[in-house]
C-alpha cells in the first residue's frame, strides 16, 4: 500500500492544522490535504494512505457542484493538468491533495447541519432533550430520521482544544445578525442538497460540518465540504435507527481508538495495520459512491 504523506514537503507553512497545511500565496492561499487523521481532538502518529486525496478531490466535485448556489474559496486543484496554468509549482505527490483558494477571513464558528440524531447530538439530546438549544420531542433513539435538518453551531477551539455546542443567538453575538443568518441558510442549502444527492447514490449523510469566511463583505463556505472528515455517511440499505450505524468516515478510527484502552493524557497507539487498510477503503468507497468514478 502507498505510505501516507503525514507531513507537506513545501516550507514555511502559515500553519498546520489536524489534516491540513496552509500556505500563504498573497490574496490566496494553497491548502495541502495530509493523511494525517485525528480523532478526539488528537492527531494519531500514523496516517491513511490516500486520505488527504480523497478530501481535496471530493471537497472539489462538491464545490463544482455548488458554486452557481453558494459562494466558496475554491479555485482548483492543483495536478498535473492545472499546474501551468495557475503558476503553482509543487512536488509530483502534492498532486490532487493540493487546492488552491481565495484568502478569506474565517469566522470563528463551526456550522453543523443534523439530520439524524447521532454522535454527539445523541449526547446531548440524552442529557438535555435539545441540541444547540432546540427542543427535541420525547422518546428519540440514537440515529433517528429528524425529518427537517438542524443547524447546530460551535465554538472554533483551537487546535486541541474542544468545540462547545453554542445556540444559534450566542452565534449571533459571535458574529453578528447578517453573517450568522448567511451562515445558517448557506449550511442548511449545502446539507440538503448533499443528503439529496448522496440519498440517490445509497448514502445517508447523517451531519455535516462546515466553515465560513469573510470575503468583499459577503460569507463564503470556506476548507472543505460533505468528506468523510466532515461528514458522518452510512449507507442507505443498512440503516436502521436505535443504535450506531455502519460508518463510510472515519468513526471507526474513533471507535478503535476509543476501545483501545488509551486514557486522555497518555501517549496515543498506533492505528493498527488492518485499521489503516480498512480505513482507505472507506474512504475511496465513499468518493466511488458518490462521484461515480475511481480515484
Amino acid at each position: 500500500m502507498t505510505l501516507p504523506l503525514l507531513e507537506s514537503p513545501l516550507p514555511n507553512p502559515v500553519h498546520r492544522g489536524k489534516v491540513r497545511d496552509v500556505y500563504d500565496l498573497g490574496d490566496r492561499l494553497l491548502l495541502v490535504a495530509t493523511d494525517r487523521v485525528s480523532a478526539f481532538d488528537h492527531v494519531l502518529p500514523n496516517g491513511i494512505p490516500r486520505k488527504g486525496e480523497v478530501l481535496t478531490r471530493l471537497s472539489a466535485w462538491w464545490f463544482e457542484r455548488i458554486k452557481d448556489v453558494v459562494p466558496t474559496h475554491f479555485i482548483a486543484v492543483i495536478d498535473e493538468s492545472t499546474r501551468d496554468r495557475y503558476e503553482v509549482d509543487i512536488p509530483d505527490e502534492l498532486y490532487g491533495r493540493t487546492m488552491l483558494v481565495r484568502k478569506a477571513e474565517r469566522l470563528n464558528a463551526e456550522c453543523i447541519a443534523r439530520g439524524y440524531l447521532s454522535g454527539t447530538g445523541w449526547k446531548s439530546y440524552q442529557e438535555t432533550r435539545s441540541i444547540s438549544g432546540l427542543p427535541l420531542p420525547p422518546g428519540l433513539k440514537e440515529s433517528d430520521d429528524l425529518g427537517e435538518a438542524l443547524f447546530t453551531p460551535t465554538t472554533k477551539a483551537e487546535d486541541g482544544g474542544h468545540d462547545e455546542a453554542i445556540t444559534f443567538e450566542e452565534l449571533v453575538d459571535l458574529v453578528g445578525d447578517e453573517r450568522a443568518n448567511a451562515m445558517r441558510v448557506r449550511t442548511l442549502a449545502v446539507y440538503n442538497y448533499g443528503r439529496t444527492v448522496a440519498r440517490d447514490r445509497g448514502l445517508i449523510i447523517a451531519d455535516a460540518k462546515f466553515e465560513f469566511g469573510v470575503l468583499n463583505e459577503e460569507v463564503i463556505l470556506i476548507d472543505e465540504v460533505l468528506t468523510p472528515d466532515s461528514s458522518r455517511f452510512w449507507p442507505a440499505d443498512r440503516y436502521k435507527p436505535g443504535g450506531p450505524q455502519p460508518s463510510f468516515d472515519k468513526q471507526p478510527i474513533r471507535d478503535w481508538l476509543a476501545n483501545s484502552g488509551w486514557e486522555e493524557g497518555k501517549t496515543l497507539p498506533e492505528i493498527p495495520e488492518d485499521v489503516v487498510t480498512a480505513s482507505t477503503e472507506r474512504y475511496l468507497a465513499t468518493y466511488r459512491m458518490l462521484t461515480g468514478r475511481e480515484l
